[in-house]
């Protein structure tokens, strides 16, 4: 059975967490483990490679940060819990679609754990209840490897979405767990999810072998 470290880092900044997933894609080897890193963001814009400028409306305060994920314009901050799979694709047998809908899959699971319908959409990545949507998926996928990944809102404040238009569309609504009669706790909600997205990775890792690990050495809770 294969390897996999989970990590919990807790609310970062997100510059150093980026940082330190293309540092670990860069130097990962093919003996190299796969990880899962869970964590929240202090208030972030994050701009994609597609981003266009209109759709950056007025940021105010939050800091506005120039990624290398796909996609556009998104909100990170805190009670989104984050869900970055660092994982070698060409080993595992997996395209990046099958990344995409692994993500997607597990919240649409995680949803239905708490009687709440939910769908992927065709037409734009992400979960979505009654078109307004819940998880927002942005990848990068460098020397086979796949890093970025999944914002889950569980508990967070939306007013930021509505300085953007988030992910490119205009008027798009947001909503979270909580608001949608789920679960407020991250942690709970990172134990529930993270079986479901293993699931559907469709790899030969065992929950007996998972292990709960701290922050990378390269990052610092903030101040």
């Amino acid at each position: 059975m294969s390897e996999i470290v989970i990590r919990e880092l807790g609310l970062q900044v997100y510059e150093p967490v980026w940082r330190s997933m293309q540092e670990f894609t860069n130097t990962r080897t093919d003996a190299t483990p796969d990880e899962i890193w869970f964590t929240e963001h202090q208030s972030v814009f994050t701009l994609g490679l597609n981003t266009s400028p209109e759709h950056l409306l007025a940021p105010g305060d939050i800091p506005v940060i120039q990624i290398d994920r796909g996609g556009q314009v998104t909100y990170h901050g805190p009670g989104q819990l984050m869900i970055y799979p660092l994982i070698d694709l060409r080993r595992a047998g997996l395209g990046v679609r099958d990344l995409v809908t692994a993500l997607e899959q597990c919240v649409v699971d995680l949803a239905a754990d708490y009687g709440i319908e939910a769908a992927s959409r065709c037409d734009a990545p992400g979960v979505y209840v009654d078109g307004v949507k819940l998880a927002s998926v942005g990848l990068r996928i460098r020397r086979g490897s796949s890093f970025h990944g999944m914002a889950l809102n569980v508990d967070v404040d939306l007013e930021p979405f509505s300085r953007i238009n988030p992910c490119g569309f205009k008027g798009l609504e947001l909503t979270d767990l909580a608001r949608l009669g789920g679960e407020s706790d991250l942690a709970a909600v990172r134990d529930r999810l993270l079986p479901h997205f293993l699931r559907h990775l469709r790899m030969d890792y065992a929950l007996s072998s998972l292990s709960l690990s701290g922050v990378p050495t390269s990052l610092h809770n903030p101040a």
